[in-house]
């Protein structure tokens, strides 16, 4: 065992405070990682404040995380002290189940088990990257592309990650017309990845304010939502819409812009239930789908589709110390795109 500086949440109420947790001794088959950076996820902010269900208070939250390899077990093929990695939302999932084996970790039919807040399997509790450093199994580290940015490439380890699945899984690519609804730290990134598939990119934001922002991360189309002229004229045009946003939105408004045989897939997550009229997915035979992150396999593949062409997050860079007013910052919508933890600030906390 060993202890890591981290910053914790020890309630839904309380802000987070600087101390530290024990990270396990490494494994024959575990990396230990030395973070460099961790980007600040709504879902570290939608766990944390117990939107989703009960938490494990004390609680180190942070699943998009970047960071040196400092050493590995005898038994790792993969990495090599030195080597630039880094882990998303999952740290472990049963491996023999039909998901599994096919490579899709996230549906893991046991339960794939998050970087913070599951169960460490020796019965206590995962935590996550707004910490020092972290250890993990070999198979569920990431390989950072050199031509990527570092600062950058934290949130593609979530945000990334669940943009680049649901666009590839239904085809985004040349021909197809797809919305992008929301333009935050999942919606800008989800623009740069549907242009790079050749897609005609259109974004849905409350306002127009960050269009100028839309538009040079590929967007051929930018409109605001709050205009009920939006809705009339685009009636009926995109094959597919991926609704970004954590919010509650009026789903029947949004899927009445579907052509035929059109989907929107919800990759964000209000806490509060959505509505749905089924007589509106009856007409144009729309379809209305989730989507969960992706396996480890495909978000490699995101991470070298993304070097290959040019594709990082827009990010400010912030201390530790800086991470409840961060966290209010999000809330608010006033973080244009992300905001990534400097960790070697910890040392100061």
């Amino acid at each position: 065992m060993s202890q890591a500086r981290a910053y914790t949440a020890t309630s839904a109420t309380a802000p987070l405070e600087p101390g530290t947790i024990e990270r396990r001794a490494v494994g024959p088959n575990d990396v230990r990682i030395d973070i460099v950076w961790a980007g600040i996820c709504h879902s570290d902010i939608h766990t944390v404040r117990g939107d989703w269900g009960p938490v494990p208070y004390p609680l180190t939250v942070g699943h998009e995380i970047a960071g040196v390899v400092a050493a590995v077990g005898d038994q790792v093929t993969r990495y090599q002290v030195g080597d630039r990695v880094g882990v998303g939302c999952m740290v472990d999932s049963c491996r023999e189940c039909s998901n599994c084996r096919a490579g899709f970790e996230q549906y893991c039919r046991k339960g794939m088990v998050d970087t913070y807040g599951g169960n460490d399997g020796n019965g206590g509790v995962t935590q996550g990257g707004y910490s020092s450093e972290i250890v993990v199994d070999e198979n569920y580290v990431l390989r950072i592309p050199d031509s990527l940015p570092f600062e950058k490439t934290a949130p593609l380890l979530c945000a990334g990650i669940t943009t680049f699945s649901p666009l590839r899984r239904w085809g985004a690519g040349p021909g197809k017309r797809v919305a992008v609804v929301g333009m935050g730290g999942l919606g800008h990134i989800a623009v740069k990845i549907a242009h790079a598939m050749g897609a005609e990119v259109t974004v849905l934001s409350q306002s127009l304010s960050k269009r100028e922002d839309g538009l040079r991360f590929g967007a051929d189309h930018y409109y605001a939502t709050s205009d009920p002229a939006t809705f009339e004229q685009l009636a009926g045009s995109f094959d597919l819409i991926l609704n970004t946003v954590s919010a509650s939105i009026d789903l029947d408004a949004y899927l009445e812009l579907l052509a035929l045989d059109g989907t929107i897939v919800s990759v964000g997550a209000p806490a509060e239930p959505v509505p749905v009229t089924l007589f509106t997915l009856f007409d144009n035979r729309r379809t209305f789908a989730g989507s969960k992150i992706g396996g480890i396999r495909e978000t490699q593949e995101m991470l070298d589709f993304c070097a290959e062409h040019g594709i990082a997050a827009e990010v400010e860079v912030i201390p530790a110390e800086g991470i409840n007013e961060a966290w209010e910052r999000v809330l608010a919508s006033q973080v244009r795109y992300r905001y990534v933890i400097d960790i070697a600030t910890l040392a100061n906390a």
